[in-house]
Formats: structure tokens, C-alpha cells, sequence
């Protein structure tokens, strides 16, 4: 079925390409920490993903009382993006931590499951996330309600949309990996800072939108 592929590619690259929070939190973590820290962060992005695509896929009953509650929703998800920006910004410590062959300092078990959770978080509470899965997921279920068989159909749209934003998310890591042999412990923090910033922006623009 050449249509719904060729959909799900098309949603894929319009999500991969989009600006936001997550974007500069990959390049973030993969530059302080390496491209574990970065897969790992990806890791929870994209579980996050598949969760808001089942969700929207087989709670329809529920789309109405999540839209209710999306002022809470968006409020939650800005305070969560102004306290991450404001740790990133003010308190977070930054070293370039190498051992002696220059590979990165290896992370623990928790930091790995905390980048994990932190991606998982960060995509969930994104209200413009989930508006946007909803919006798509009502248009692929109409387009594919006129197809012989609409649940494979689906499949092929969310599962080729899910599997191009992993791949792109997974090279934004090694690309970004790649940088840091170039950077010093002043420009890691300089990102850090406009890391720091950027959620900061975010959160306000997304609390501001939930009070109007």
C-alpha cells in the first residue's frame, strides 16, 4: 500500500523537523554526555510517542474528556519545562569528563533511566504533542475508514511515522556526538545556558497559552 507509506513518511519528516523542546534536549544530552545519554533520551521520546499513538488509536471514547482537561494538561507540562529549564540554567554543572583513551565518563544505571524518564516526560506533558497525534490520528482514521482494510492501513501510516522519527532522533544524536570533541567545558556550558533559556521560553509560552 504506497499511500499510507507514503503518509506516514510525509507526518514523520513534518514531526522530525519541528522546533521545540525536544530537539535541543537531544542535542544537549548527547553533547554533555555522550550518545548513550542521548539514545537514552531518545529511548523515552519515543516510547512516549507510541503510548500517545495507542492511546489516540484505541481511546477515542476518551478524546473528549482529555480535551476537557487541556488547560491542566498544558499547565502541568509548562511548570515541568520552566523547572528543567531553570536547573539547566542556574544550578546544572557541566565538565568535559574523559577517561584516559578519551572515551566519555561512563553514566550510571540511574542517570541512563533518569534521561530516559526525562524524555518520556517532557514529550508526554507537551500538550502540542498530543493535540498534534490527536489531530493526525483523527484524519489517517477517516482516510483509512475508505480503505479495503483500514487497520492495516493505520499500521502502515503510524508504524513508518514512528520508525522515521526514531531513525531522525537517533542521527540528531550522532551528529551532535560528533561535535563534542570540538567543544570546550565554557562552550558546554554556554549550551547548557541557552538549553536552559529555550526551556524556559517554552514553558512560558505554553503557560501563557493555557491562561487564555
Amino acid at each position: 500500500m504506497v499511500a499510507p507509506l507514503i503518509k506516514g513518511l510525509v507526518l514523520g519528516l513534518i514531526l522530525s523537523i519541528s522546533v521545540g523542546p525536544i530537539i535541543f534536549a537531544i542535542i544537549k544530552h548527547s553533547i554533555n554526555s555522550g550518545r548513550r545519554a542521548g539514545l537514552s533520551f531518545v529511548a523515552g521520546v519515543s516510547t512516549s510517542d507510541i503510548s500517545l499513538v495507542l492511546f489516540c488509536n484505541f481511546f477515542t471514547g476518551l478524546f473528549a474528556t482529555a480535551l476537557e482537561h487541556k488547560n491542566k494538561i498544558a499547565i502541568a507540562g509548562s511548570i515541568f519545562l520552566i523547572g528543567l529549564g531553570i536547573y539547566t540554567l542556574l544550578f546544572k554543572k557541566v565538565s568535559i569528563a574523559e577517561n584516559a583513551n578519551g572515551a566519555h565518563e561512563k553514566l550510571t544505571w540511574q542517570k541512563y533511566v533518569g534521561l530516559y524518564l526525562s524524555g518520556f516526560f517532557m514529550n508526554t506533558l507537551n500538550p502540542g504533542v498530543f493535540l498534534f497525534w490527536f489531530a493526525w490520528t483523527a484524519a489517517i482514521v477517516a482516510d483509512a475508514a475508505a480503505a479495503s482494510n483500514p487497520a492495516n492501513y493505520k499500521a502502515i501510516v503510524f508504524i513508518t511515522c514512528l520508525v522515521f522519527v526514531l531513525t531522525s532522533d537517533i542521527v540528531k544524536v550522532v551528529l551532535s556526538e560528533k561535535l563534542r570533541p570540538k567543544l570546550n567545558t565554557k562552550n558546554l556550558h554556554l549550551i547548557n545556558q541557552i538549553a536552559g533559556v529555550i526551556l524556559i521560553g517554552f514553558g512560558v509560552f505554553l503557560f501563557y497559552g493555557a491562561l487564555k
